[in-house]
């Protein structure tokens, strides 16, 4: 028996992170000395995607990890924590992350390799949808915002123009009723065109 047929096997043919029974491939989690079933996971084609291309993440499609991180296969649950900590600007991921334990040895494995979030993709201030956030670019608050300090609410649905990026990749600076105030980017969604 081959790897994709041990993995269809252990993963009853259905992708081992979003339970797809379409498009079925072998995925090999990194660091990999050798090639073997513990080292792999059975992903489809729109997961294995978004893992290699950050950039096509959709943090929606990820709601799966909420179960997928509780297998009992190591392998997927490094995929699991490495897939949550690059949407760890996501509330709910951010909390799964809280609750999620890892054996010693499976912790190590998953801090391993960067090969998922390079470390300039982590300084990048991304928006709600995962979209990267420029000095300049405009931004859509997409949840009303109580300012602390200020007697104000953000509304949803304000445009906020030309802001400006903060050390910390979670915030950005902007202009909202008159006030320069700093907002989270996870309420945010970049303005196209």
């Amino acid at each position: 028996m081959n790897i994709e047929q041990a993995l269809r096997q252990r993963a009853d043919s259905r992708c081992e992170l979003c339970h797809s029974d379409s498009h079925l491939g072998v995925y090999e989690v990194p660091p990999v000395n050798m090639i073997s079933t513990e080292h792999c996971v059975l992903v489809c084609a729109t997961c294995r995607e978004q893992i290699e291309d950050p950039e096509k993440m959709t943090p929606h499609h990820w709601h799966c990890l909420n179960e997928t991180m509780w297998s009992q296969e190591p392998a997927v649950q490094v995929l699991a924590w490495r897939l949550l900590n690059r949407l760890r600007s996501e509330a709910w991921s951010q909390e799964l992350l809280d609750i999620l334990y890892l054996e010693e040895s499976v912790q190590h494995w998953a801090e391993a390799e960067t090969d998922l979030v390079s470390e300039d993709e982590q300084e990048l201030t991304r928006d709600s949808n995962g979209a990267v956030l420029n000095n300049g670019d405009n931004v859509i608050i997409i949840k009303d915002l109580a300012v602390k300090g200020a007697r104000f609410t953000a509304k949803r649905g304000t445009v906020v123009r030309n802001i400006s990026l903060t050390p910390n990749p979670e915030h950005i600076e902007g202009r909202v009723n008159g006030t320069r105030i700093v907002l989270l980017s996870c309420f945010l969604k970049k303005q196209m065109g």
